[in-house]
C-alpha cells in the first residue's frame, strides 16, 4: 500500500485539512446510539458524518436551513412533510428549510448531513 503523506492542520473536531478522507471509515457504530462527527463547521453551514445503530433514528424536527442528507452505508427512510423516502447507499436528498422531517431506522446505517445557512436570516 502506498504511504500517504499527512499534512495540514488539525481542526478542533479532529479532521485534518488537506488530507484525503474515506468518510465511511471516520465514524464507527456504537451500540444503541447515534454518533455524530463534525467534519467542518462554519458560520455558513456544517458538514457532519453520522452513524446509527439498528433501531436508532432521529425524532421529528424542523430546521430554518436547507439540509442535504446522503446515505454512505446501509439504508434509511427519511420522512419529509409526512412523505417517506427510502434512500440506499450512495443516494441523497435535499430536506427543504422549514419542512418537518425525521429519520426512521432500517438497520445500521451511516450518512453525511450538510447544512447550508447562507441566504437565510
Amino acid at each position: 500500500m502506498e504511504k500517504i503523506i499527512e499534512r495540514g492542520k488539525t481542526e478542533d473536531n479532529g479532521v485534518e485539512k488537506s488530507k484525503s478522507l474515506i468518510i465511511v471509515e471516520i465514524i464507527e457504530y456504537m451500540t444503541n446510539a447515534v454518533v455524530t462527527k463534525t467534519i467542518i463547521r462554519k458560520s455558513t453551514g456544517n458538514i457532519s458524518a453520522m452513524s446509527f445503530d439498528s433501531g436508532e433514528g432521529l425524532t421529528e424536527k424542523t430546521s430554518p436551513f436547507d439540509t442535504f442528507a446522503q446515505i454512505i452505508e446501509g439504508q434509511a427512510t427519511i420522512v419529509i412533510d409526512k412523505e417517506a423516502h427510502l434512500l440506499l447507499s450512495g443516494q441523497g436528498i435535499i430536506i427543504p428549510a422549514h419542512s418537518p422531517n425525521y429519520i426512521k431506522p432500517n438497520g445500521r446505517f451511516k450518512m453525511i448531513l450538510t447544512v447550508i445557512k447562507s441566504g437565510y436570516e
